[in-house]
């Protein structure tokens, strides 16, 4: 048994323990119910409930939310349009978000695989290292997807 100043008061019946809180105006909450013999603690249980959830808002409210932004390319892409696709991942990795970079293979280019994961190597040294890999580029069906996250500066882990 604890009482509502956290003092410990040692082992006593719940129909005490009940009479107590009773007349402390305040509730008896079990704290950890399989141990032997039960913790409960005096409390007002509302406020604690209250304090809970103001923890929980300030923490989801400091909590960095990374979404995943895809760009898809294409195995016979052009010098001009990898250099557009280029600035809009540099775009979205600036801003903090994963990309997914994938490449839908149609016909004759799925037996052309190697040219596929090549385009996307060529797509990564365009990027000038703002990017780490964290998926190299693999075959999953028609399609070959990679994965980059933004390079960690030492600005951001300070």
């Amino acid at each position: 048994m604890i009482d509502a100043e956290g003092e410990m008061i040692g082992v006593m019946s719940s129909a005490e323990a009940l009479q107590m809180a009773y007349d402390a105006d305040m509730d008896l909450v079990k704290i950890s119910p399989n141990a032997v013999p039960p913790v409960c603690k005096i409390m007002d249980y509302s406020k604690f409930k209250y304090d809970q959830s103001k923890k929980e808002k300030e923490n989801k409210k400091n909590q960095v939310v990374t979404e995943i932004k895809e760009i898809r390319l294409s195995m016979t892409i052009d010098v001009g349009d990898i250099a557009v696709k280029t600035k809009q991942c540099i775009k979205f990795l600036e801003a903090g978000n994963k990309v997914k970079v994938s490449i839908r293979m149609r016909g004759r280019e799925n037996s052309r695989s190697s040219m596929g994961v090549k385009v996307m190597m060529d797509f990564v040294d365009g990027l000038e290292g703002k990017a780490q890999i964290d998926k190299k580029p693999t075959t999953e069906g028609k399609n070959i997807i990679m994965m980059l996250s933004p390079v960690k500066t030492d600005k951001d882990k300070a």
